[in-house]
């Protein structure tokens, strides 16, 4: 037994005898015995029932409330520290083993102010809770729920949404005993109840836990709309919720604030606006689009409120006027290329298109920035570029074929911006190619988008050079119907580099994802963690100052995967997907933006291919002990290789280390170029000529 544990046995039973707040110090006994008046404050923001809501737990994995196929849920109020809730946790996971099984879903809320992300991660592992603690920094889900204390269980009917028990877990703990065995099992009986479309029986007496402070609750005075949230949607909403912007809808005035009041409530609990994915917990990020927490509990609030008008004139109204979409927000570009025009059918799939354009410049360039404006946004996915040393003969822009990129395009990411005195070389001539993703989207409609290129000044050349890279998985085999499946792969960096950006990229069956560095001497960070992905808004995530990491490092990517039915985005969740261009394929790609630290524009290196030979191998080795075993060969291009195994493995290991992988794709490499040789169709015959006197 630790320290720890000891302390809290011994302790346990004074707290039993008088409660205890979060902060240790013990209430008289008549408080203990009867509701505070926080308590009977604590009315939920709908009556009986749970709204829909997004929190991540101690891992940085999401979970949204309706994202959900169990028969029952239940929510367990939680804080660090507390005897109360620390002696539940044999009793909580005896209830997980117990009702698990027959499609009930166990969730732990911590709304305390005071426990950060790490410290209830160390409390979980300390006390063995094994089911995941959601961490509720607002606050919102707790004061939804009326939580007052630790130890409250909530068992949930999702066919409504109703709360149909509410209180302690048993009898067994009490204000002033503790008994071996509990007489009445409320919690089990409830979840017996909601399993059985019965009824459930209430409580007679209320949790024992320790008191959570909400400091906002009951003392919210009227919130402004005028000084108050008027300036919160101008400032972080409004520049995509303009006319003729990204957004669906004008915040134009109070009235379409007011009418839109129950959705911004709805996706700012459920972590949908802004669309800024990335958990706020993990790194710090440059141009910054979350909401704070005090943002968000100010318009959540005012909409409890019923988004009451109040004093004052509409600074909305007054904003709309001034608001100009420009169609090129960085300015006139130095260099506008227009992209092939493409049609995009009604309906049926389009393959990527890879398209090219001729380079216009005479003499080179370094790009500091690239737009693209996009004509057709609910038909393009996505637009990536680069740059072609020669036109290819063939009219097609593959990505094989791509030198440096020129930037790219998603919903949400029109423009990429270099660092100051970081650049990336145009040389004149050759061609810019493109990998175009187009979707229908039920009527015919012809794209004509534009890249814009912004290029240093003559004289201004920069002094340090831009690189692009991914961390990618091409193996990736996510089997049917599972709804957290799990994929890894990294890269070797094998000089230092400085790391300035990741844009993680899936598809509809992405759910979660984060990034890692692994320094050489084993220790590993997390540097970014996306809890939830949403498909429908894909950015470029740069880091608030470049990263450095050692030579000898790995970056490290994992991606979740939902081929549930529960994703309500799946296309199909009976088929076994793998890697594939098209939206129901799914993809595993973390592209970067970094510097070698000892190159400059006037002296570059060859770094990256010396990272490329080892990327093969980081698809394959899920285990990440640098070495391949067989079950780890798995994918379209795993399956080709598997049988070839034994042969590949040349020092008889057990396991193919990446110069055996190396030495045989070298091998087949060779095959199959001889092979595509001996079968070039023979030159067509002469044609005869035709008879005397005759012809056609």
């Amino acid at each position: 037994m630790t320290r720890i544990t000891a302390l809290a046995a011994t302790t346990a039973a004074s707290a039993l005898l008088f409660g205890c707040t979060t902060d240790g110090q013990a209430p008289n006994a008549l408080s203990a015995a009867t509701p505070t008046a926080a308590e009977v404050a604590a009315v939920p923001a709908t009556s009986g029932s749970v709204d829909n809501f997004m929190l991540a737990d101690t891992d940085y994995m999401g979970h949204e409330l309706y994202r959900s196929d169990a028969k029952v849920i239940v929510l367990i109020s939680h804080a660090n520290g507390c005897p109360i809730v620390r002696n539940l946790a044999p009793k909580i996971r005896a209830l997980k083993a117990k009702y698990e099984g027959q499609g009930v879903e166990f969730l732990m809320v911590n709304s305390a102010v005071q426990d950060s992300v790490d410290d209830i991660a160390k409390e979980k592992a300390e006390y063995g809770f094994d089911v995941p603690i959601l961490k509720d920094s607002n606050q919102l889900v707790g004061e939804q729920l009326g939580v007052t204390r630790t130890g409250e269980f909530f068992v949930v009917d999702p066919k409504t949404w109703k709360v149909v028990y509410r209180g302690p877990l048993d009898d067994r703990l009490d204000y002033g005993s503790q008994k071996a065995v509990a007489d009445h099992n409320w919690t089990a009986d409830a979840i017996e109840a909601a399993l059985a479309g019965r009824q459930a029986m209430a409580a007679t007496k209320q949790s024992p836990g320790c008191l959570i402070d909400f400091p906002e609750r009951g003392k919210v005075a009227q919130i402004s709309y005028a000084k108050e949230v008027a300036p919160i949607l101008e400032k972080k909403c409004a520049s995509c919720h303009t006319e003729g912007g990204i957004g669906p809808f004008a915040l134009s005035s109070y009235e379409m604030a007011k009418g839109f009041s129950p959705m911004i409530r709805e996706v700012l609990r459920t972590d949908r606006m802004p669309p800024w994915n990335v958990d706020a917990h993990v790194g710090k990020f440059a141009d910054d689009k979350s909401l704070s927490p005090a943002e968000i509990k100010t318009l959540v609030h005012w909409v409890e409120q019923g988004a009451p008008r109040g004093a004052g004139p509409d600074p909305l109204v007054a904003s709309a006027k001034k608001r100009v979409v420009q169609q090129w927000p960085l300015g006139k570009p130095d260099l506008i290329l227009e992209i092939p025009a493409y049609t995009i059918p009604a309906s049926g799939v389009v393959d990527y298109q890879r398209p090219v354009v001729a380079n216009p410049l005479t003499e080179g360039k370094w790009v500091k920035a690239s737009t693209y404006v996009v004509s057709q946004r609910q038909g393009v996915h996505h637009f990536l570029s680069g740059y072609l040393k020669e036109m290819p003969a063939d009219g097609k822009g593959n990505e094989s074929r791509w030198g440096a990129s020129m930037g790219g395009y998603a919903v949400g990411a029109e423009s990429t911006l270099w660092p100051k005195n970081v650049g990336t070389y145009l040389a004149p001539g050759g061609a810019v190619g493109f990998q175009a993703h187009y979707t229908p989207f039920g009527k015919e409609a012809t794209d004509k988008s534009l890249l814009g290129l912004y290029f240093y000044k003559d004289g201004e050349k920069p002094g340090l050079m831009m690189r692009n890279s991914v961390v990618v998985d091409n193996t990736i085999k996510i089997p049917a119907g599972e709804a957290r499946h799990k994929e890894t792969a990294y890269i070797d960096v094998p000089k230092e580099m400085l790391l300035y950006s990741a844009f993680p990229h899936a598809h509809y069956r992405g759910y979660a994802s984060d990034l890692w560095v692994q320094a050489p001497d084993g220790t590993k960070t997390r540097i970014l963690a996306m809890p939830r992905y949403d498909f429908n808004w894909q950015r470029e995530y740069t880091f608030a100052q470049p990263l450095k990491i050692a030579a000898g490092s790995k970056l490290i990517a994992n991606y979740w995967y939902d081929n549930s039915k529960k994703n309500p985005a799946n296309p199909d969740a009976s088929k076994t997907i793998v890697w594939g261009d098209q939206s129901w394929e799914e993809m595993f790609y973390t592209a970067i933006r970094y510097r070698w630290t000892d190159e400059t524009s006037a002296k570059q290196v060859e770094y990256d291919k010396l990272m490329d030979e080892t990327r093969l191998l980081g698809m394959f080795d899920d285990n990440m002990d640098g070495k391949i075993e067989v079950a780890e060969f798995k994918g379209e291009l795993g399956d080709k290789l598997k049988p070839y195994f034994a042969q590949m493995d040349q020092n008889k290991s057990g396991a193919v280390e990446n110069s055996e992988l190396m030495a045989a794709l070298k091998m087949m490499g060779g095959m199959r170029r001889r092979e595509q040789a001996t079968q070039q169709p023979a030159a067509p015959a002469p044609a005869a000529k035709p008879a005397a006197g005759g012809g056609r």
